[in-house]
């Protein structure tokens, strides 16, 4: 695949008009009134997390209410959804430590998932941007687990993390994007600030962040080396990596090249390590929490390289933010068919158990998607 984004789009992306896909703006508003907020005693069909535990055994598909409208709130009937780290971590509750945080036995709100991609059932009084009939991709995600999940039929997100779908996308597509390419244009464009010649390596280059950071990095005139397994190494090459390396072969963090930025989404070595193949002004951008076992997992490893940003080492988070101006980021990406998905496995709804323990297993390319 060969990325060649338009100077047109690259300006889009890089710095977002204020004026949303969504119709903000100047666009044409639609009274409130036709669009009311259907029954809210109604149900629908949910995978409904029982208790933490593997995912075949605690989600189960069961019938429940759907979620309340609010004044500024989209209620959405769900075509497709994704898997995210987030909720692998929340359905196994690992590592054990958060559950001091979360709930010992089971997270506050029982259902997972918060990428959406659907069609527009009703608005709150407040949406005046947004009708039914809509198709629309965004978001429920908020730093808080008690937000209504998509692993349903039905579910409800604020209007602004939602803008209308772009005709070319798919609805699986879309949902593959939203957590994945949010996380991956705000890790490169923002935190790494990443420009033409800027040499990025990005550790799991043939994940869903890594293979979006891969092409986003791209797109923006990036030098960039991808790290993966054997079996992803032509994928990778495909999505544009300048130099790729199989970490079964070879060690990164021991060899001769210096990075301007690293994307960590693994951290399989120690950050110390990491930081050595860094330029002088480099950055470490770490994006996992490890292993998932133990009651730590990998979080130990994520302090230490906090620790070590108080020091001469550049180590920075990503914070996933989503609003209208970083969707309508993506989209631009996305549209101009320069940036694409890549999806490993699509499950039914019902088999939503089976693809939370795929990406459990850490060994997804891309992104695995859940259709509704």
């Amino acid at each position: 695949m060969k990325l060649n984004l338009s100077t047109e789009n690259l300006a889009r992306a890089v710095s977002p008009s204020p004026k949303t896909r969504s119709g903000s703006g100047s666009a044409m508003r639609h009274e409130p009134a036709s669009a009311p907020v259907p029954d809210q005693g109604s149900t629908m069909k949910a995978i409904v997390q029982e208790r933490y535990g593997a995912p075949q055994r605690v989600l189960k598909l069961e019938e429940i209410d759907r979620p309340s409208v609010g004044d500024d709130d989209v209620l959405i009937r769900v075509r497709a959804t994704s898997v995210n780290t987030p909720d692998w971590i929340t359905v196994a509750g690992v590592p054990y430590i958060l559950r001091l945080k979360f709930g010992l036995r089971k997270p506050p709100t029982p259902v997972r998932g918060t990428d959406i991609a659907g069609v527009v059932e009703a608005v709150g009084k407040n949406v005046t941007d947004l009708q039914p009939g809509d198709e629309v991709f965004g978001s429920s995600w908020a730093d808080t687990l008690a937000t209504p999940g998509t692993f349903a039929e039905f579910t409800v997100a604020p209007a602004s993390k939602l803008i209308k779908k772009p005709v070319r996308l798919t609805f699986e597509e879309a949902a593959a994007s939203v957590m994945s390419g949010l996380t991956a244009l705000i890790a490169i464009r923002d935190v790494g600030k990443v420009g033409p010649g800027t040499r990025v390596l990005i550790n799991g280059a043939s994940g869903g962040v890594g293979t979006l950071a891969v092409q986003i990095a791209k797109a923006l005139g990036a030098e960039v080396t991808g790290v993966c397994s054997t079996r992803n190494l032509e994928l990778v090459r495909s999505l544009g990596a300048d130099h790729v390396i199989d970490y079964t072969e070879e060690d990164f963090t021991r060899g001769e090249q210096r990075y301007d930025v690293i994307l960590d989404n693994v951290m399989n070595h120690p950050s110390s390590a990491t930081a050595q193949v860094l330029t002088p002004n480099g950055m470490l951008i770490p994006n996992s929490i490890g292993n998932t076992g133990g009651f730590f997992a990998g979080l130990p490893r994520a302090a230490r390289a906090a620790m070590m940003g108080r020091g001469s080492t550049d180590v920075q988070f990503v914070t996933c933010v989503v609003n209208r101006e970083n969707l309508d980021a993506l989209a631009t990406l996305l549209e101009s068919g320069d940036v694409n998905v890549v999806i490993d496995k699509v499950y039914p709804l019902s088999e939503a158990g089976n693809a939370v323990a795929h990406m459990l297993g850490h060994h997804a390319i891309g992104k695995v998607v859940i259709t509704v």
